[in-house]
């Protein structure tokens, strides 16, 4: 369903990508960080596919009561890379997703990768992030180039692009869903359990 003009910006992003893995075939993979956002509910119901159960051949299915999204819910913004989640920040109630809030983020971002990956700011950070009018207002341009991150270009409407969405958050939600969690401090809780374990190899799986 894309346009043309959007087809080509696909093309012309995907070209400029191969130009920088030609230039730096070794260490490319290691300098990507990936960010996105994700809401968090404090419990999402299993789906039918999760919740199948075996049951007798000429005997009656279980009843299955339908259940809906909590009410309560979080927002998570995750920055990982290829061997480990770098940070995650979340965002609490009343505050807005601005350009301010993503670029004190993006400081942060720093250092933690400073504590975390030796040499990744040496090489030069590419940051992959979505096109959402906060990632592109002035303050947040103005912080990526105070904390010296490159931007790789990410074409709109490709969520196929967009590994958060088609992998990390989609395997992290199905290993949630069905789990009662009441409040936002058991909602960070379980995200952080879920990631504790998880080695590079899950990682570099994207």
């Amino acid at each position: 369903m894309l346009t043309p003009p959007e087809k080509q910006q696909r093309l012309e992003c995907s070209r400029a990508f191969l130009d920088i893995c030609n230039e730096d075939k070794d260490s490319v993979l290691s300098r990507i960080v990936t960010e996105d956002e994700t809401w968090v509910h404090h419990y999402e119901p299993e789906l039918k596919q999760d919740s199948m159960q075996w049951h007798k051949k000429g005997t009656a299915l279980p009843k299955k009561f339908k259940v809906s999204q909590s009410a309560g819910k979080l927002m998570a913004t995750v920055f990982w890379d290829s061997r480990e989640i770098l940070l995650i920040d979340y965002k609490d109630k009343g505050v807005s997703i601005t350009g301010e809030y993503y670029a004190s983020i993006l400081e942060r971002l720093k250092e933690a990768i400073k504590q975390k990956t030796r040499g990744k700011l040496t090489k030069g950070v590419l940051l992959l992030h979505d096109n959402a009018p906060v990632h592109k207002s002035r303050v947040a341009l103005a912080a990526l180039l105070k904390v010296g991150f490159d931007i790789l270009n990410h074409p709109p409407y490709s969520p196929d692009l967009a590994p958060s969405d088609y992998y990390l958050f989609l395997k992290m939600k199905k290993e949630l869903r069905g789990k009662k969690i009441t409040t936002d401090d058991e909602v960070k809780e379980a995200v952080s359990a879920y990631f504790e374990d998880k080695t590079k190899h899950f990682f570099m799986r994207v």
